[in-house]
């Protein structure tokens, strides 16, 4: 039994929102029915994106739906409100938010009080001045990108198919990556892996026409696996031709022109930025403790230290380790420990509430797999090293069992069975990021004056 009527608000549905929110359903099941407690998860999305399988979905391996989790039918005892929340006053107990209602209604955001908070807001892309990056840098963090660079890349090769002037092509067929992890590392390969098959359809574009290049400021890429299975890979992505350049800063791609910091000048319709991540700005406009990198104070207990009813985990959030040998280490902020610590989060609040003890986070890392495109890969796993298809079949098989609901294991797995009997699908369907531009045309509409903002097209 809960002491008091407890309303808990879970800010975010990422990783730890979803899971964190799905764990209290089900060590409150009792309360909830009753009345007695009350669970809120404000998001700016109504899914949880699973992000280890957005390489893929780029890739055209797996539908874009299936890599996404409807929270509403996964969180059927909680309140989901789509929206944002703008500024948190801890002491009152109170965020500001703003929803989709709240522009046409005109009244200004909205006030939700809460007796337990959950911070889970996760984090955006960390970005740096760079000349052009702001016009012309893609990111690769949601679903939404992941879509819109495959639709990009392929359009590349239309224009590059087309064009009888050799400068647009060489630039329509030049993909600058700009970070040696997970994301930058999958994706490149992934997306090369694509190109290179579509380039079968193409009577002039071959796979030895295009550039790929992957930049990088430290001495080795995918660090989460080790050095020996680093070097592998990056011998691995240079024998498939792939421009790997270690040390190596992006300094400009103002006018679609990338400039390394060796020197070395492409021209580029493609600048995808994976160059890591930085907490959520939310976590600014809370009058909660900070670290100096701008993330939550935590306890291993997931509670946000110096406050009470406040907790914390995930990308947003510090929580020591208290397995490693050197003291003050955090945590790394990947989906590995999100997860485990959300069930412990939802496991804590539960504890809370009754006045049980709390229980201590700790998880040893078991290691790393990654994706290098179809049938290839590396692992770190327990120690053990893997590489080419075995570290491939792992990272699925992985993956597979980590995606949440039976629904989407199953759809997932049906997808890939169906992909290893048919041929891959090279469509691009730029034109559904805006999907109104025909129309509009035609009731008059005026048409764009700079085709480089051409409604019809991704790029």
């Amino acid at each position: 039994m809960v002491k008091e009527r407890a309303r808990i608000l879970v800010v975010g549905g990422g990783y730890v929102g979803m899971y964190t929110a799905l764990r209290l359903q089900q060590k409150l099941k009792r309360e909830l029915r009753r009345g007695e407690a009350e669970i809120t998860v404000v998001t700016p999305d109504p899914y949880m994106t699973y992000q280890p399988f957005l390489p893929e979905a780029a890739a055209g391996a797996i539908s874009p739906r299936h890599v996404v989790v409807p929270l509403r039918r996964v969180l059927d005892q909680c309140h989901v409100v789509v929206g944002e929340v703008r500024s948190i006053d801890h002491a009152k107990r109170t965020v500001t938010l703003t929803t989709l209602a709240t522009e046409e209604e005109g009244a200004g955001p909205e006030h939700m009080t809460y007796d337990e908070l959950v911070l889970a807001p996760g984090s955006i892309s960390r970005t740096l001045p760079i000349p052009g990056l702001a016009d012309h840098g893609i990111g690769f963090k949601s679903v939404e990108e992941a879509i819109g660079l495959r639709n990009h890349v392929i359009e590349q090769m239309d224009i590059a198919s087309s064009t009888r002037d050799p400068a647009i092509r060489d630039a329509a067929l030049t993909f600058v990556f700009v970070g040696g992890g997970f994301a930058g590392v999958e994706a490149l390969g992934e997306l090369e892996d694509m190109a290179r098959y579509a380039a079968r359809c193409y009577h002039n574009v071959r796979p030895e026409d295009m550039k790929w290049i992957l930049v990088e400021a430290s001495d080795r890429i995918l660090p989460e696996v080790g050095e020996e299975m680093g070097r592998y890979t990056v011998t691995e992505l240079r024998r498939r031709n792939i421009d790997v350049r270690l040390h190596t800063r992006l300094e400009s791609c103002a006018d679609r022109v990338a400039v390394l910091s060796d020197g070395a000048r492409f021209p580029t319709r493609t600048v995808v930025w994976t160059a890591g991540v930085k907490p959520s700005p939310l976590l600014a406009a809370t009058d909660l403790p900070r670290t100096e990198r701008g993330r939550l104070k935590c306890t291993p207990q997931l509670t946000i230290e110096g406050v009470t009813h406040a907790w914390a985990a995930g990308d947003a959030a510090a929580v020591p380790d208290v397995t490693a040998a050197a003291p003050g280490t955090e945590t790394a902020p990947n989906a590995q420990h999100a997860v485990r610590q959300a069930k412990l989060l939802g496991d804590n609040i539960a504890h809370s509430l009754r006045g049980e003890p709390l229980e201590t986070y700790s998880h040893r890392y078991v290691g790393s797999v990654a994706s290098l495109g179809l049938h290839k890969g590396v692992a770190h796993v327990y120690g053990r090293k893997l590489k080419g298809y075995p570290a491939w079949f792992m990272h699925r098989v992985y993956h597979l069992s980590r995606v949440p609901t039976f629904n989407r294991k199953a759809r997932v797995l049906a997808e890939w069975t169906l992909s290893g009997l048919f041929k891959r699908e090279i469509v691009s369907l730029g034109s559904l990021e805006h999907p109104r531009a025909e129309f509009e045309l035609a009731a008059g509409g005026k048409p764009p004056t700079d085709p480089m903002n051409d409604p019809k097209g991704s790029s």
